[in-house]
């Protein structure tokens, strides 16, 4: 991986007002996957490939990142910047909306990332769970929702995100086969991992 571009897409990210991983939530997902073998990854939200670039270090030998994502513009500036950092063997980008992607995709994945859109995340998790290795690690970002998620907020406009990311946090906390841990980083971030020998 080149460095030096990963700290140039970051920063052109951060100027450009494109949502990327905050370094705390980075920080708290690196430390998991120092002491796990990961193989395969999915993304469920590329943005701009900084998220991914980040997570391509900690692959085993001929591992691989597939992410996906459905802003067509933002397809082509991550593809650029995978390129730029020198992982593009690494990284997979499927192009469209994850809700008609994520019904094609099968295999088994050692750590789901999920980051797109709020809404949607009891439909991503369900997916989630058919997709999981055993043993694997589910993640899922932005979950607290700048607060909202954890407070009476019942503003309309987010109402829907709101709703579907606490029945998101009630299906992962309360799933027999789940340790989930919800931690307040970032914007909140669930962790999510499947206990051995158990089927989902």
């Amino acid at each position: 991986m080149n460095k030096t571009e990963l700290a140039k897409i970051k920063q052109e990210a951060l100027e450009e007002h494109i949502p990327i991983i905050m370094d705390d939530t980075l920080e708290v997902i690196e430390k998991l996957l120092q002491n796990r073998k990961v193989t395969k990854i999915l993304e469920i939200g590329t943005a701009v490939g900084y998220s991914a670039i980040c997570f391509s270090k900690f692959l085993e030998e001929n591992g691989v990142i597939d992410t996906i994502e459905r802003e067509e513009d933002r397809v082509e500036k991550a593809k650029e910047n995978i390129k730029r950092a020198e992982v593009e063997e690494k990284v997979h980008i499927y192009s469209g909306d994850a809700v008609e992607v994520l019904p094609t995709i099968e295999g088994k994945y050692d750590m789901i990332f999920i980051d797109a859109a709020k809404g949607k995340y009891p439909f991503f998790l369900s997916h989630a769970l058919r997709l999981l290795a055993d043993d694997g690690i589910i993640l899922a970002d932005n979950v607290l929702y700048k607060g909202y998620v954890m407070s009476d907020y019942n503003k309309h406009k987010q109402r829907t995100a709101v709703r579907n990311l606490r029945e998101y946090l009630k299906e992962v906390s309360e799933n027999p086969n789940l340790e989930t841990e919800i931690l307040e980083v970032g914007d909140g971030l669930a962790v999510s991992i499947r206990k051995k020998d158990e089927a989902i």
